[in-house]
C-alpha cells in the first residue's frame, strides 16, 4: 500500500467544509465523430474500461490509526462505476452558462472519502447537440501534470482506434481474489511501520531548517543587489474584494483566446507564453477592479503552482509541484508596460523559486502533523480569520500545457477544456489556463460570496486580450 507523500496528504489536512481540495475539468465534446450514435451506457462502460489504467480512480484512502503518519492508498476491489459516473440533462439548448452553473453545484460537494476520490458527470442537452463533461478528482491524488495523464488515459488519439489500451491485471484476477482483505495489514502493523517512518523523517528536520534559512538569505541578498523588481512575497498582497473568508458554494465561468495570437504577441515582444498569460490575467483583473472601484495602487500578488516533475516521474500520479509568487502589474494603465512588467516579475519569481529549490515545499509538507494542520485550517475557516488577517496572495493562477492534437472520448471529439484548481481560504478566486490545439482555454472558479459576478470577470478576457493584440499593429 503506497503511502501518500506529505504534499499529497496536505491536501487532505487542509480540507474544510468551505475549502474543498479537489480539482475539476469541464469540457465540451462533439459526439458527431463517434463511430456509433451516442449512448450513455456505452460511454459509461468505456470509462469503466479505462479505470484500471488510472491508479487514482481505483484507489481508496486508508487512514493510519491515531494519525501517526500520512494515509495510504489501497485498491478498491468493489468499485461500483455507477457511484462515480452520472448523467444530467440541461437541455434543451443548454449553453456554457448552464454548463458552468451545473459544474459549480458539483464543485461545491466534497468527495466521499470512503470511495475512490473521483466523480464524473456526462452533461446532455447542450446546444448544437454537444455533450458536456465534468470531472472532479481530489488534489491529494494528482496535480496539473498528472491531470493531463488522466486525460490521456481516458481519451484516444482518434475516434475509433484500432487498438485499445492494454488494461493491466488487477488483484481481482488472481487466485486469492476471494479474500483480498487477507493482504491488508493489521492496525497494529500500520501504526508500527508508520511510527518508524515518521521517526526517520524527523531526523532531517535540522538540516531542512538550515537549508531553508540559507535559501531565504540567498533571496534577500539577490534582491538587494539586483536592479529591477523582485519576486513576490507572501503576506505582502493588497486587499481586494475577492480576498476574505470563503463559503462552501462555487461558481464557474469560462473564456478562451487564440494560441496563435498569444504566440504572435510573445514573438513580437521577446516574451514567453506564460508572460502573455499573466499579462492577460492582469489586464482582466484590472478592468474588473476598476469597474468595482476597488483597484489597489500597487500590483496584485499571484501564487503560481510550478511543476517540478522530472522525466523519470512522467506517468506517475500524485503531486510534484512547487510554487512561485509573482506580482501582477494591475497598477499599470499602459498595456505595453504591463506586458513587459509581467515578464520581468515572472523572471524574478522564477529566480526566487529556483533559489528555494524544487523539493523545499514537499520536504516541509513531509513534516506536517495531520492533527495540528487540520486543527489550524479548521480554526481559520470556523472563525473566518481570513476576513481579518493580511492576504497571503490575491489569486491563484495555473498554466497547464495541454495536447497539441485532437483527442476523443469514446469517439467524441474534445472541443473545449477548462481545468479548475481549488479555491483557497483567504483568496476566493482561482484561474487555470490550458492550451489545447490552437486555443488557450481559461477556467475561472470562485467563492460567490466574494466574487458574485464571475461571468463579468471572465467576459473581460477578450477585451483585455484585444488590448495586447492591438500592440502588434504598433510593432509593424
Amino acid at each position: 500500500m503506497p503511502r501518500l507523500t506529505g504534499l499529497d496528504a496536505s491536501f487532505l489536512y487542509l480540507e474544510t467544509p468551505a475549502m474543498h481540495m479537489h480539482v475539476c475539468f469541464v469540457a465540451v465534446l462533439d459526439p458527431a465523430t463517434m463511430p456509433r450514435p451516442y449512448d450513455f451506457d456505452e460511454l459509461r462502460d468505456h470509462i469503466a474500461g479505462r479505470v484500471p489504467l488510472i491508479p487514482p480512480f481505483r484507489r481508496v484512502l486508508r487512514t493510519v490509526p491515531l494519525q501517526v503518519h500520512h494515509p495510504v492508498w489501497t485498491d478498491d476491489h468493489h468499485l461500483d462505476i455507477d457511484e462515480h459516473v452520472h448523467r444530467v440533462d440541461v437541455g434543451p439548448d443548454g449553453d456554457l452558462h448552464d454548463l458552468g452553473d451545473l459544474a459549480g453545484k458539483i464543485a461545491a460537494v466534497p468527495l466521499d472519502r470512503s470511495r475512490p476520490l473521483w466523480d464524473l458527470t456526462i452533461v446532455e442537452g447542450l446546444e448544437d447537440d454537444r455533450l458536456g463533461l465534468i470531472i472532479k478528482v481530489h488534489h491529494s491524488a494528482m496535480d496539473g501534470s498528472a491531470g493531463i495523464e488522466i486525460l490521456y488515459a481516458l481519451f484516444d488519439l482518434e475516434p475509433d482506434p484500432a487498438e485499445q489500451p492494454t488494461v493491466p491485471p488487477t488483484d481481482e484476477s488472481s487466485s486469492d481474489a476471494a479474500d483480498v482483505s487477507s493482504d491488508q495489514p493489521t492496525d497494529l502493523a500500520m501504526v508500527s511501520q508508520a511510527a518508524v517512518e515518521r521517526m526517520k523523517t524527523t531526523v532531517g528536520v535540522g538540516a531542512l531548517v538550515r537549508r531553508t534559512s540559507g535559501s531565504i538569505s540567498g533571496i534577500v541578498r539577490r534582491r538587494s543587489s539586483e536592479a529591477g523588481p523582485g519576486g513576490g512575497t507572501p503576506l505582502d498582497a493588497p486587499r481586494t474584494p475577492f480576498n476574505g473568508a470563503i463559503g462552501p458554494e462555487r461558481q464557474l465561468a469560462f473564456s478562451r483566446v487564440s494560441l496563435t495570437d498569444v504566440k504572435a504577441i510573445k514573438d513580437a515582444f521577446g516574451a514567453t507564453v506564460n508572460d502573455v498569460v499573466l499579462a492577460v490575467c492582469s489586464r482582466t483583473l484590472r478592468r474588473y477592479l476598476l469597474d468595482h472601484d476597488a483597484l489597489p495602487d500597487v500590483p496584485l500578488l499571484a501564487s503560481c503552482p510550478v511543476s517540478v516533475r522530472t522525466e523519470q516521474e512522467s506517468g506517475q500520479f500524485g503531486n510534484r509541484v512547487s510554487v512561485m509568487f509573482t506580482r501582477l502589474p494591475t497598477d499599470l494603465e499602459d498595456p505595453t508596460e504591463c506586458l513587459r512588467a509581467a515578464g520581468a516579475a515572472a523572471r524574478a519569481a522564477k529566480a526566487d523559486q529556483r533559489q528555494l529549490g524544487a523539493s523545499l515545499l514537499s520536504d516541509w509538507a513531509e513534516m506536517a502533523d495531520p492533527r495540528s494542520l487540520s486543527w489550524l485550517t479548521d480554526q481559520l475557516s470556523r472563525f473566518r480569520l481570513a476576513d481579518r488577517l493580511p492576504p497571503v496572495h490575491n489569486v491563484v493562477i495555473s498554466n497547464v500545457p495541454g495536447p497539441t492534437f485532437p483527442v476523443y472520448l469514446a469517439g467524441a471529439r474534445l472541443e473545449q477544456g477548462y481545468p479548475m484548481g481549488p479555491v483557497l481560504e483567504g483568496a476566493g478566486l482561482n484561474i487555470t489556463v490550458l492550451s489545447y490545439l490552437d486555443t488557450v482555454d481559461i477556467g475561472f472558479i470562485a467563492s460567490p460570496n466574494l466574487v458574485p459576478d464571475l461571468w463579468e470577470l471572465a467576459d473581460g478576457v477578450v477585451p483585455a486580450f484585444a488590448e495586447l493584440l492591438d500592440l502588434l499593429d504598433l510593432t509593424t
